[in-house]
């Protein structure tokens, strides 16, 4: 959901960049997961969320496990989520960009493009990074007029892209 970035004050609390939109409504999550990319699921440290709020399109939270700055500055870098049945649902219309990593894509001439490898958020819109992992990438919009159906269960998603654009 996103990543701590400092530490806020001296009391303990943190400065989060959220990954993810509506970030104000983690503030009503009881807990958040801490861990670093990578690490299993399991070692992963459950917290608890005492306060949440927006400040500067960053989010200052203060969990339980950090008491002062000292401790909130060695929090830099870890990444925050919630397990996947801890998230709200979505419009029909959205999506949770983990469920889209691994989707096939193929364009609306059913050749394929590769498959999602990311997506990287910009100030226009989020762009699928899509590819075979080994070579070059193409990097789309994730716009209504080249997204033009997302397919969960057969895990596949058709745009309007040629192959040699």
């Amino acid at each position: 959901m996103g990543k701590i970035v400092g530490a806020h004050g001296v009391h303990g609390a943190l400065r989060v960049y959220p990954y993810a939109d509506d970030p104000l409504s983690w503030a009503a999550l009881p807990y958040w997961w801490l861990g670093h990319e990578g690490d299993a699921p399991a070692a992963w440290q459950r917290v608890a969320v005492r306060r949440c709020a927006l400040s500067n399109e960053l989010l200052v939270a203060q969990l339980a496990c950090f008491n002062d700055r000292t401790e909130a500055e060695s929090a830099r870098n870890l990444l925050v989520g919630v397990p996947r049945d801890a998230l709200p649902g979505t419009a029909d219309d959205e999506f949770y960009w983990g469920d889209l990593i691994g989707l096939e894509v193929v364009n609306v001439d059913q050749q394929s493009l590769g498959r999602v490898l990311g997506l990287l958020d910009t100030p226009a819109n989020a762009v699928l990074r899509v590819g075979d992992g080994e070579g070059a990438e193409r990097l789309l919009p994730f716009v209504e007029s080249v997204v033009q159906r997302v397919d969960l269960s057969a895990r596949r998603i058709e745009v309007d892209w040629g192959l040699d654009w």
